[in-house]
């Protein structure tokens, strides 16, 4: 619980980590002993922490299912790792009160073999050979996000402003539950710091594991103090004072180093915030991450690509002649909030051409709202990001719960979407590039590759009722042949 492990190599990715649970296995089988818990337990959650790190930017499902493979271990190991913990603290307080110490051991010997009968069974059953060839696979997913620093800054901010959260609470009612929970959320912190960000990692990683283990420390001694209580440790009142006043004692030690190292001006969150992005830079990183994750989920990025550069062309020109409506409500911008759309619009097209349209909106709306978003946010983007093809804005639940202004924002950037879309609708490329010029009134697309009288020229000019809906304007799409002849 308390014992956290030293850093590792950051070289070590996900595959040589999930090998590394084999072998641990192998070791615990053989007597469960304290140190053979507490490696396979390390080994475990490290790949389920970097699992978790790069499912939040690669949307294959093979991340999800060896986590839940690797959680059944991890959970049957869980019980007796604190068991054997709290053995360890009896032997650290057995000098004070040697009776309770001896009945505390009694019963944590009697449950560690419990336990280990248990986690005997568990183990045996894990199925080794799929975990490995999960290896393979994932080593190589995790080859193809690459050098994505900048992204899992924005996981590591997410994480710290959750921790933040738990801090205030716990500081707030300080209760032993919300110290637990803090515990909780400071430790996927530092995993992240741990497994992704090697420059914070050296920095920071000190701090982060005392930390934690002081917060873990103070833990165990609460299940110490409940364990004695359920061991019916106390033969009289006395040995109970002894003892309660000796766990109290090491506990107020450990939550008092911790409010001096993170309540104040010179606290290590300070530290921490000013380490990651903020700003531009910020912004820049959360499009980056939602750039990822689409593309792992996309049967066609070099479509979505297409799609999102003319998107924002068209955007750009409708924002120039003034049409764009000005968003007073959300701190994301609708230039972000279309090219999250347009680079999400084709994740999940391998469900089926009955809801492909729907597919990538359903998914953008499950992920985690990313720093500097709201839900909000989110659910507009999601909508834009639906309303790519398909069925126009009207009843639909989702739309229909938004403002006035949000249901118009999201008509206009659907149509900007939808009419972008239309431009490759066949995913040949054949249009290369566009020009947007406003011309008596109208917007006239010089289209490279345009052909008049092609069965895409007719998806295009449905494909643009919404747009000219939307902002009230008219389109006409061109070839550039026919805009030098002034046509």
């Amino acid at each position: 619980m308390a014992k956290t492990a030293a850093p590792k190599p950051v070289e070590r990715g996900i595959a040589y980590w999930m090998e590394r649970v084999v072998s641990e296995c192998e070791k615990a089988k053989i007597t469960f002993d304290a140190d053979a818990v507490h490696d396979l337990r390390v080994a475990l959650r490290r790949c389920r922490s970097m699992a978790e790190g790069f499912q939040s930017v690669n949307g294959d499902p093979n991340w999800k299912k060896m986590r839940k493979a690797g959680k059944a271990v991890f959970a049957a190991l869980g019980d007796l790792r604190d068991t054997q913990v709290l053995l360890e603290w009896i032997e650290r307080l057995r000098s004070g009160s040697p009776a309770v110490a001896q009945r505390l051991d009694s019963y944590c010997l009697q449950r560690e073999t419990e336990l280990k009968t248990n986690a005997a069974e568990v183990v045996d059953q894990f199925d080794t050979q799929r975990w490995l060839q999960w290896a393979q696979r994932l080593g190589e997913l995790a080859q193809s996000v690459g050098n994505s620093t900048e992204v899992f800054q924005v996981l590591a901010l997410e994480r710290y402003e959750a921790a933040r959260q738990l801090h205030a609470r716990a500081l707030r009612n300080r209760s032993k539950t919300a110290l637990h929970e803090l515990r909780i959320g400071l430790k996927r912190l530092r995993y992240i710091v741990e497994n992704f960000l090697p420059e914070q990692d050296a920095a920071w990683g000190k701090d982060l594991r005392h930390i934690q283990d002081l917060l873990g420390e103070a833990h165990d001694l609460d299940v110490l103090s409940n364990t004695a209580r359920l061991a019916q440790a106390f033969a009289s009142p006395q040995e109970r004072q002894t003892w309660n006043a000796a766990v109290s004692r090491e506990r107020t030690q450990r939550v008092q180093t911790y409010r001096e190292k993170m309540v104040g001006r010179n606290s290590l969150w300070h530290e921490w915030r000013n380490g990651l992005p903020l700003g531009e830079k910020l912004d820049r990183a959360v499009l980056k991450r939602f750039e990822i994750w689409a593309a792992s989920l996309d049967s066609d990025p070099a479509h979505t690509q297409l799609v999102t550069q003319f998107s924002l062309a068209l955007y750009d020109a409708l924002q120039a002649s003034g049409l764009m409506p000005a968003r007073t409500a959300g701190a994301v911008s609708a230039h972000d909030l279309l090219q999250v759309a347009a680079l999400s619009h084709g994740a999940g097209h391998g469900k089926g051409d009955k809801v492909r349209h729907k597919a990538g909106g359903r998914l953008l709306q499950k992920l985690e709202v990313p720093p500097g978003w709201s839900p909000a946010d989110l659910q507009i983007a999601a909508l834009v990001a639906r309303y790519h093809r398909g069925a126009m804005p009207r009843t639909q639940d989702r739309y229909a719960s938004l403002s006035g202004e949000e249901r118009h924002l999201v008509d206009c950037l659907g149509g900007i979407l939808r009419f972008a879309d239309s431009l490759d609708a066949e995913h040949t490329q054949a249009i290369r590039g566009i020009a947007v010029r406003k011309t008596d009134g109208r917007f006239d697309i010089t289209a490279e590759g345009y052909d008049p009288r092609s069965k895409q020229a007719e998806k295009i000019a449905a494909a643009r009722h919404l747009l000219e809906y939307a902002f009230d304007t008219a389109l006409r799409v061109i070839s550039p042949e026919a805009a030098g002849r002034g046509r």
